[in-house]
């Protein structure tokens, strides 16, 4: 997918002039599969207020274990599902979601051609908002160590040894290090800010067992030395949970959650006076952000009747209507890619991300491979229980065997 820091960049001048009015009234089922965090549990509440057939959502952190399943029975059973730059290729890859060409044509003429998601010559998605993993920190436990927000992740470490020697936090840093997903998507981020690249040129041949991949498990590592002792268990809702509960000072967090991360009950004022976001960090003297920069959208379902596909399309061209930006509670959930968004102090990190050229997740078809792979077999070295080398062997070998299954190599 090319242009996506034009689509967020330039003062996130990035418009959605959807088409659909305040009323929405459909007249087939629809049914959306997706992620649990705010922005997308707005745009499943909006979907729901369409009348005349029932509007059901299943948004979960499970979806995209699900997703695929779920959409390839005929008819299937989610209508739609949204998706990220990662998760629309499995999804591509079944041949289980639809061209939208057709659906645009008829209801979706005010959207953007730069929020059109679209793959060999067909639009296959409808971007909605941007994201990125970025800088969130406790600003009042900085100022009390004397030192500013980190730009780079050494600075972090040096934060984070101030602060544990004098006796603040004994584990200052987060992360969402669980095993999976999270575990590989934070190595996706240290690498590419090293100066790695997942593939060798031009093929998809695996290249991470090579020093970038060794320096990123390196620093990877000293990190988690700063972390709860049950890193390998803590995904985004976790890693959040131990901020707002005070103990971390300094993690790498999705722009996404910025917003409710100190919103939740409980949490003490020390804790929200003090919460502050910047920009993503840099690595080893490198200048590439060690983060991605991503998109979320909508896509719809192929097996199902064409009724169907028609009425999950105006449900969600309903759900992201201008009009919505006109609530700052939900103006405020997101950089959203919707006419009438005006940047908020809760965007400020995925804003600077896009600033800074920060890569997009390779949207690639063997990438989401390489990911499981990743997450799969990286533990076991941040357990201490093998050699980086070995890790990264570990994680090759396991995604040619899955990349010569599917046909890749």
């Amino acid at each position: 997918m090319k242009g996506i820091h034009s689509m967020i960049a330039s003062g996130v001048a990035l418009m959605l002039a959807a088409s659909a009015a305040s009323a929405c009234t459909i007249s087939a089922r629809v049914s959306i599969v997706g992620n649990e965090f705010p922005a997308i549990q707005t745009i499943g509440a909006q979907a729901k207020e369409c009348t005349g057939a029932e509007v059901s959502t299943n948004l979960t952190k499970d979806h995209q274990t699900i997703n695929v399943p779920g959409m390839q029975g005929n008819p299937a059973e989610y209508t739609s599902a949204i998706i990220a730059n990662s998760s629309i290729v499995a999804l591509m890859n079944e041949d289980v979601i639809r061209p939208l060409d057709d659906l645009i044509e008829k209801h979706g003429q005010g959207l953007k051609p730069s929020q059109l998601i679209t793959i060999d010559g067909k639009v296959m998605a409808v971007a909605f908002m941007a994201n990125a993993q970025h800088l969130v920190y406790r600003a009042d436990i900085l100022k009390k160590i004397g030192v500013e927000a980190p730009r780079t992740y050494e600075e972090m470490l040096a934060a984070a040894k101030m602060i544990r020697d004098q006796g603040i936090m004994e584990n200052p840093i987060g992360g969402a290090y669980k095993a999976g997903w999270g575990l590989a998507q934070e190595f996706n981020n240290m690498f590419l800010g090293h100066g790695g690249r997942h593939f060798k040129a031009g093929s998809a041949h695996p290249n991470i067992n090579t020093p970038e991949g060794i320096k990123t498990l390196e620093m990877m590592k000293s990190l988690s030395e700063y972390m709860n002792p049950d890193f390998l268990t803590h995904d985004n809702n976790e890693t959040n949970a131990e901020f707002r509960a005070g103990n971390v000072a300094i993690m790498n967090m999705w722009g996404s959650r910025a917003e409710t991360l100190v919103t939740a009950d409980g949490v003490s004022q020390e804790v929200i006076d003090g919460f502050a976001i910047r920009g993503p960090m840099t690595v080893d003297g490198g200048t590439t952000p060690a983060s991605t920069l991503w998109w979320d959208g909508w896509t719809v379902a192929k097996n199902i009747p064409d009724d169907e596909a028609e009425a999950t399309f105006i449900a969600l061209m309903h759900a992201i209507r201008p009009e919505l930006m006109e609530d700052d509670g939900i103006a405020r959930q997101a950089v959203w890619l919707i006419d009438g968004y005006k940047p908020t102090s809760a965007s400020a990190g995925v804003i600077e991300a896009a600033e800074m050229k920060t890569i997009p997740y390779p949207m690639i078809p063997y990438m989401g491979l390489l990911h499981t792979a990743l997450g799969n077999e990286l533990a076991d070295f941040l357990q201490g229980k093998e050699s980086a080398e070995q890790a990264l062997s570990d994680v090759e070998a396991a995604y040619r065997a899955a990349a010569k299954e599917k046909g890749f190599l």
